[in-house]
C-alpha cells in the first residue's frame, strides 16, 4: 500500500512567481499525505515545487514504486485555482509516465474538478471533486478491498467508456480532528536556502480555516466551498510551536482565502500566544470590513501580524457592487489609515478589466492607490474561473484561450472596454505611478527629516527620477492603446 503523493506546481514554469523567489512547501498536499499515513499507508512525496521538469518523477517512481500516484494540488495556494496551463501539462506527463509503470492514477485539484474529461484522457484513473482527504482515504479503502468505486462521495471517474461522477461529499466541520501536515516529509532545507538568499529570512505556510463564505461573484471555491471552516486558536497555536522548535522560521504565512472570520478567533489567538510567549511575524489576507470590526486590529497588532492584504480590488463603488464585493470604498480607506496607524504594513489586491469598467474607473483606481499608499500592490486582470458568475456571463465570448499559461500571462479572455495589448500596458504603467508616488512620498521625508530617512526610503526616492519619464511614456501609449481599442469596436 505505497503512495507517491505529488502536485503539478513547477515555480520554475511561472516566471513571474519564480522571480519572486518566495516559494512555499504544498500544504494540502502533505496534509494529505499525514492522513493516509495516519490509516496505515507508506506514504513518500515527490516535491514539484522547486523541480525544473515533470520527467524527474521518473527515477522516483523507479525507487519508491508506488501503487498509487496521488497529484494532490494545494488548495491554499491561490495560484492553483487559476489553472494555469503549464501546471496542467505537468500534471498529464506525470501522470502518464506513472501509468507507464502501472500506477493508479489520482487527481485532487481545482483544475481536475473542472476538467475531468481532460485528466481522464491523459491517463488519470479517479478525480476527487472538492475537499479531498475523506475522498482519497475512502477510496484507498474501496480499491484495496477490490469492491466498487460506485458509492465514495466527491468523485469521478470512467467506467465502460463513460464518465461518472458521484455525489459530493460534505466539508469536514471538526478540522481539528485532522492530523498536522506531515513536514517531515519536505526538503525545508531547500526552501530556508532560497528565502534567506533573496530575503535574508525564511518564511514557512500554514492554514487556519477553510472556505469563505462571501459572494465575490468572480472568486471560485472549487474545494473548500463556500462555508468557512477553523481551526481551533489553540491547535493552531500547537502547530505554530512545533514548526518552531523543528525548522525556525522567522515568518509565517497564513495562507486562508480569509484569516479570523470567526467572531473573537483573532482574540483568542493573541491571547494563548502571549501567555506562551511566543512572538512571531506574519501576513494574512482579510476584508476591509472585517478589518473595523471592534478590537480586530489591535489584536492582530499585537499577535505579530507585519502585513495585510486586502482584496482592494477597484477604486470605484460601482465596480466594487458589480463584482458583489460588498465592501464600500471609504472602508478601503479607513481600514489603511486604521492600518498604517498600528504600525502594520498594507497591501492590495487589484483587478482591472472587470464587465463594465470604464476609464474613469481606472483612473479612480489609481487615485486611490496614490492617495493611500499601501506598502505593496498586486495587479491582475479579471480571470474567468469556471463556477462563478462572473464566468457564466463571459463564457459565450470565450475562445481557444481559456485560461493563463501563468501567473503573468495577464491575457484578458473576453471582450473588456479595452483591448488586451491596453492591460498589459495598465499594468506596467499602475506599477510604475505607484513607485514615482512613493518615491515622492521618499523625497519629501528626506527634505522634512533626513536625518529619519533610511537607505531603503533613499532608494526608493532616487527610483523617483527613473519612473517620471517612464510613466510619462507609458502613460502616452496607453492613450494611443485606448483609441485603437475605440476604433477597432466602432
Amino acid at each position: 500500500m505505497n503512495v507517491l503523493f505529488t502536485h503539478s506546481y513547477f515555480y520554475k514554469f511561472d516566471g513571474k512567481q519564480w522571480r519572486f523567489k518566495q516559494p512555499y512547501p504544498p500544504l494540502a498536499t502533505i496534509l494529505a499525505a499525514a492522513v493516509l499515513r495516519n490509516e496505515g499507508y507508506s506514504v513518500s512525496l515527490f516535491d514539484t515545487n522547486l523541480r525544473d521538469d515533470p520527467t524527474e518523477i521518473l527515477p522516483v517512481l523507479e525507487k519508491v514504486k508506488p501503487k498509487y500516484l496521488v497529484i494532490y494540488d494545494d488548495g491554499f495556494n491561490y495560484l492553483s485555482k487559476m489553472c494555469l496551463t503549464n501546471m496542467r501539462e505537468a500534471a498529464f506527463r506525470m501522470a502518464e509516465e506513472s501509468k507507464k509503470l502501472g500506477c493508479t492514477v489520482i487527481v485532487s485539484s481545482s483544475d481536475a474538478a473542472d476538467h475531468y474529461e481532460k485528466y481522464f484522457n491523459h491517463d488519470v484513473d479517479y478525480v476527487i471533486r472538492g475537499e479531498g482527504e475523506e475522498t482519497l482515504k475512502e477510496l484507498l479503502s474501496v480499491l484495496e478491498k477490490d469492491q466498487n468505486v460506485d458509492r465514495v462521495q466527491g468523485l469521478a471517474f470512467r467506467q465502460e467508456g463513460r464518465i461518472r461522477i458521484n455525489p459530493s461529499r460534505a466539508v469536514i466541520r471538526d478540522l481539528d480532528a485532522l492530523p498536522l501536515p506531515a513536514w517531515d516529509l519536505v526538503d525545508i532545507e531547500s526552501y530556508r536556502r532560497i528565502w534567506l538568499q533573496h530575503h535574508g529570512y525564511f518564511s514557512l505556510n500554514l492554514a487556519t480555516t477553510r472556505g469563505c463564505p462571501f459572494k465575490c461573484n468572480w472568486c471560485a471555491k472549487p474545494i473548500y466551498g463556500n462555508r468557512y471552516t477553523s481551526r481551533s486558536p489553540s491547535h493552531v497555536v500547537g502547530e505554530i510551536e512545533l514548526l518552531l522548535k523543528n525548522y525556525s522560521p522567522d515568518y509565517f504565512w497564513m495562507c486562508d482565502d480569509i484569516f479570523g472570520l470567526k467572531p473573537g478567533w483573532v482574540q483568542e489567538f493573541n491571547a494563548l500566544l502571549t501567555a506562551k510567549n511566543i512572538k512571531i511575524r506574519y501576513k494574512i489576507q482579510s476584508r476591509v470590513d472585517l478589518l473595523l470590526q471592534e478590537d480586530t486590529l489591535d489584536s492582530l497588532a499585537q499577535s505579530g501580524a507585519d502585513t495585510i492584504w486586502v482584496g482592494a480590488e477597484s477604486g470605484s463603488q460601482k465596480i466594487l457592487d458589480a463584482m458583489d464585493k460588498g465592501t464600500k470604498v471609504e472602508e478601503i480607506y479607513e481600514a489603511t489609515r486604521l492600518m498604517k496607524q498600528k504600525g502594520i504594513r498594507v497591501a492590495f489586491f487589484l483587478q482591472f478589466g472587470y464587465l463594465g469598467e470604464t476609464q474613469e474607473d481606472i483612473d479612480a483606481t489609481i487615485r486611490m492607490v496614490c492617495a493611500l499608499l499601501p506598502d505593496e500592490v498586486g495587479i491582475s486582470v479579471s480571470y474567468p474561473l469556471p463556477g462563478t458568475k462572473f464566468y457564466d456571463k463571459v463564457k459565450d465570448q470565450l475562445r481557444e484561450k481559456q485560461n493563463w499559461s501563468d501567473s503573468d500571462d495577464l491575457m484578458v479572455m473576453f471582450e473588456s472596454t479595452f483591448n488586451k495589448k491596453y492591460y498589459k500596458e495598465l499594468h506596467r504603467y499602475v506599477h510604475g505611478v505607484y513607485r514615482k508616488q512613493k518615491g515622492y512620498f521618499s523625497l519629501k521625508k528626506l527634505l522634512t527629516n533626513p536625518l529619519r530617512l533610511n537607505y531603503k526610503d533613499l532608494r526608493t526616492g532616487l527610483a523617483t527620477f527613473y519612473y517620471i519619464p517612464t510613466t510619462f511614456t507609458q502613460g502616452l501609449k496607453l492613450k494611443k492603446l485606448k483609441l485603437d481599442s475605440h476604433s477597432v469596436k466602432v
